[in-house]
């Protein structure tokens, strides 16, 4: 498997100086990166405290993420998971560490969606209407659909992007990225949470586009409105969970995919109402 380097690597070279804090998470998410031949690499650890080192899983989300996009072709940073040796706070861990690409174009600057919307909105633009005055509703209606099926938590207004030339002027939103607070995010390999999760519930999230609700924020698609989504199928599973064994627990894997399989489930079932009406 192309995306799961399972022989570790050794990579205590790293500096993982950025912190980043997301809302109602304990700990934090550590970020490193490095540049080879003018490319840079980001990489990014589960969550971390001094006390436990890193925990979670959240490396094993953002694959398990970036695989189902690509079945479903929604536009997205690919991501990479890799078991590395490496050093934090003066003490080396063996873990797993997530790593994407840089996807900014040339003369490409990022500015957050939040930022933006607050620079260029109308007196009374709402932050999903600013984007379909930008056209980018596609990408904006499937998000809703991928934030519902994995449950997402952490959309908030500076985890989605717009990319700008400063040459031409130009402006596009970034591809979907950083979805590691989902699926089966804060149970930590505690077996019975896992066990009793119940993958259809609403969880709390903090979208800054749409609604509170991952489940409401479908309604928010227009019946009729042409997603341009590949279907799920039952066979998509090994392609999903492929190589998670060595990872996860078979418990942990039979939830993840009842969790995904069933959203989508639901969702179809959604869509052919609003389309039959």
């Amino acid at each position: 498997m192309r995306d799961i380097i399972f022989e570790i690597q050794d990579m205590r070279w790293l500096d993982w100086a950025v912190r980043k804090i997301s809302p109602g998470t304990p700990g934090c998410f550590l970020k490193a990166y490095e540049e080879n031949d003018g490319k840079r690499v980001y990489y990014k650890l589960s969550n971390y405290d001094s006390y436990r080192g890193v925990f979670g899983h959240e490396c094993v989300n953002e694959l398990i993420v970036s695989r189902t996009m690509d079945i479903l072709g929604i536009s997205h940073v690919p991501y990479r998971l890799i078991h590395a040796r490496i050093t934090v706070d003066g003490k080396e861990i063996e873990t797993w560490i997530s790593a994407s690409d840089n996807f900014r174009r040339e003369n490409e600057e990022k500015l957050a969606y939040d930022l933006f919307y607050d620079l260029q909105k109308k007196e009374t633009e709402s932050p999903l209407d600013f984007a379909i005055r930008n056209r980018w509703e596609l990408s904006i209606y499937q998000m809703f659909v991928i934030d519902y099926l994995v449950a997402n938590r952490d959309r908030h207004g500076s985890n989605l992007e717009v990319l700008r030339n400063q040459e031409d002027g130009t402006i596009r939103l970034a591809p979907l990225f950083d979805q590691g607070v989902s699926l089966l995010f804060s149970t930590y390999g505690d077996e019975k949470l896992i066990e009793n999760t119940d993958v259809m519930r609403e969880f709390a999230v903090n979208n800054y586009i749409g609604s509170r609700s991952l489940e409401y924020n479908l309604s928010l698609i227009p019946k009729q409105f042409d997603l341009r989504l590949n279907s799920l199928k039952e066979s998509d599973r090994e392609s999903i969970l492929g190589g998670t064994e060595k990872i996860l627990s078979e418990n942990h894997r039979h939830k993840l995919w009842e969790m995904i399989w069933k959203r989508w489930c639901y969702f179809e079932t959604v869509r052919n109402k609003k389309e039959s009406l």
